[in-house]
This record gives structure tokens, sequence and C-alpha cells, in this order.
């Protein structure tokens, strides 16, 4: 595991003095999983994930994003047409960062929002990509979740039969590669073939 400077809690506008915990790793790293045990530790997780894909179904984002890409087939009965998304930011870096730049700000708007009503000493967001987003400085800890490739592969596998071992290293291609994660991160959680964890272990962390 590795550490970083502390950095100082944040102070929202209910006066509550409360830690951002960033909880990150590539696919198939165990993520979500580990966050149920910082959950029966009294600690508020944010699916930075699921929340985006709510983006997705409303109307005023969507707007922007038919702004945005001028695209005649991007909403269609109401919904964000996602294989015509796909095509517009796949292989194609500009239109990607044009995409992050109006999804990820929203999301951390709503996860803002979301900590300032929670009651808890500290709060934790899970995302995949809080490196490659820029959203490090949202976030007093970072903690990065590992695991052996082939354990990855695996486990994304038994979620998503249909892709082959090709398509997942593609996928992870697009993310930070995990060996420069886990140099940044305050610390490293690996999680092995059960996912057994102590959560003793996490307790020891001051900052939990």
């Amino acid at each position: 595991m590795t550490y970083a400077r502390p950095r100082r809690p944040s102070v929202f506008l209910n006066s509550i003095i409360m830690y951002k915990i960033a909880l990150t790793g590539g696919i198939g790293t165990g993520k979500t999983y580990l966050s149920k045990n910082f959950i029966q530790m009294g600690i508020p997780v944010f699916y930075a994930d699921d929340e985006a894909k709510k983006l997705y179904e409303d109307v005023t984002f969507q707007k922007k994003l038919i702004a945005l890409f001028d695209h005649p087939n991007l909403v269609s009965n109401g919904k964000i047409n996602i294989p015509v998304l796909s095509s517009l930011v796949f292989g194609n870096e500009e239109n990607l960062q044009k995409l992050n730049r109006l999804v990820h700000p929203a999301v951390m708007d709503l996860f803002i929002k979301w900590a300032e009503e929670q009651q808890a000493p500290s709060v934790m967001m899970e995302s995949a990509i809080v490196y490659e987003g820029g959203l490090t400085d949202f976030f007093d800890k970072i903690i990065v979740v590992d695991a052996p490739l082939e354990l990855r592969i695996q486990r994304v596998q038994l979620r998503n039969p249909n892709l082959t071992r090709e398509a997942i290293l593609q996928r992870m291609s697009h993310q930070m590669s995990q060996e420069e994660k886990c140099r940044r991160a305050d610390l490293v959680v690996c999680t092995g073939e059960t996912y057994e964890l102590s959560l003793d272990f996490l307790k020891q962390k001051s900052y939990f």
C-alpha cells in the first residue's frame, strides 16, 4: 500500500466536517464488492456509474448531448441511443473528451449535493475513472482496488459472458494502468479470489 500527503477534510454547507473518499480501480478489480464493506462500517457510498446512467434519462441532459454532437439519431423515443453515442466517441479522443467534460461535472454536482445530505463523518464515491476524469482534487483520500489481471478477466466474463477476452482487454486499455493508479493511491487494497477482507484492517485507517 502507498500513501500520499494527507488532504484537508471538507466542510459542507451543513457545517459538518467530513472526509470525502474515492474508491477506484479498473474493471474487474472488485470495487463494488469492496464498497459493501465500507457501508457496513457506516460510510455512505455514492455509485458514480449508476448516477451517470441516470443522467442519460434526464431530458435536460439529453438536450445538452444533442447540442454537443448534433446527431439526428442520438435520442430516440426519449432515450439516448447508446450504440450511436458509442460510435461517436469510440476511437475519437476529441469527442470522448467532449462527453467527459459534460458528464463528469454533472456527476460531481450530484455527488456534492448527496454528500451534503449525509450525516456521517466520511462519505465515499465509487468510480472507475477518478484519475482519468481529473477528479482527484474533489477527495481527501483515494483508495485503489487491485487484483491480478487473469482474475479480473474472469470476473468480467462472469458478469458479461458474451464479452471475449480480447474485448475485455481492449476496455482495460482505455483506462489508466493499475500500476499507475496504485502508485498514486493513498491506500491500495488487493482483492483475492474470495474477495475476503478483514473489516479490522480497514478500521485501522484513521480516516475511516
